[in-house]
């Protein structure tokens, strides 16, 4: 990015994060949302996979969903699917044929006043995310902007997603909005984030970035280097999760599990509805 940065943000806590086993035998790396970083304001959660919204990013492969509204589909390599799950949805995934599935999941809490609205989607072909590349960096512009580039995508919780890759000897200087959070989560290669001089960083590692206003990149190796850049506006409220379950006290959590089970206040349609995608 051509603006000029005044306080390039260093990385302030790093870890990688180690496959495990989650759902119906699925391995992920979870990075967000483990003990080391139970939740960083305003994301719940980040997986990387071989009331809230959840940004599926396929990386390879494919997976197939469906839900108690009627909507399914398949998100293929490159593709997105941005789903506001709002008061409550029933939603199903599963891997679309054999081989590699691979991508990314992140889940981005709703404040309060928007944990109860009307359920959508929003969904991106690979061949319409906005992409540009400049002096041996290219980005993906899955929500917000770089290199000048605008996602079309709305984001009820203000929300940067950028796909970067460097190539060898590359660097970057993004900005950020110094009040968001933000982090880095490492894809393929290894890198220098924050200084120059820091120690090189590999793959599958999350990088947490301290205050700032935008984050320094360099690739002094071989190799590619790709990454996801994840910012987001603190909300600055209360979190209680159960499960799937997002909200802001103990007693809209106890709420919510009544409607599920009861199949009221928007949950209607689970009371028959058995997903047609499992194995």
């Amino acid at each position: 990015m051509s603006a000029t940065m005044s306080l390039p943000r260093q990385v302030v806590k790093k870890f990688l994060a180690k496959p495990q086993y989650e759902g119906e035998g699925a391995v992920v790396r979870r990075t967000i949302g483990r003990p080391e970083l139970k939740y960083f304001d305003p994301f719940l959660l980040l997986d990387e996979f071989s009331s809230f919204e959840t940004v599926t990013y396929m990386l390879e492969g494919a997976v197939t969903h469906e839900d108690f509204q009627g909507h399914k589909g398949t998100i293929h390599e490159g593709d997105m699917q941005w789903m506001t799950a709002g008061k409550g949805i029933v939603h199903s995934e599963m891997p679309a044929a054999q081989g590699t599935q691979k991508g990314l999941q992140l889940w981005v809490n709703l404040s309060s006043k928007h944990k109860m609205m009307e359920p959508r989607y929003q969904e991106l072909q690979s061949k319409d995310i906005a992409e540009v590349a400049r002096d041996g960096v290219k980005v993906r512009v899955i929500a917000g902007e770089a290199l000048g580039t605008q996602s079309p995508i709305y984001t009820r919780t203000p929300t940067m997603y950028l796909d970067f890759t460097l190539n060898p000897g590359a660097n970057l200087q993004q900005l950020i909005p110094s009040t968001w959070n933000s982090f880095v989560y490492i894809i393929e290669g290894e890198g220098h984030f924050g200084s120059t001089m820091s120690s090189s960083i590999t793959a599958h590692h999350v990088l947490v970035l301290g205050p700032g206003d935008g984050v320094e990149v360099l690739n002094n190796s071989s190799e590619l280097l790709r990454f996801i850049l994840v910012g987001g506006e603190p909300l600055g409220e209360p979190v209680v999760q159960l499960g799937p379950f997002v909200m802001n006290t103990q007693e809209e959590i106890n709420m919510t599990l009544e409607d599920y089970r009861n199949c009221t206040n928007g949950f209607e349609k689970a009371k028959h509805w058995q997903s047609q995608i499992h194995d």
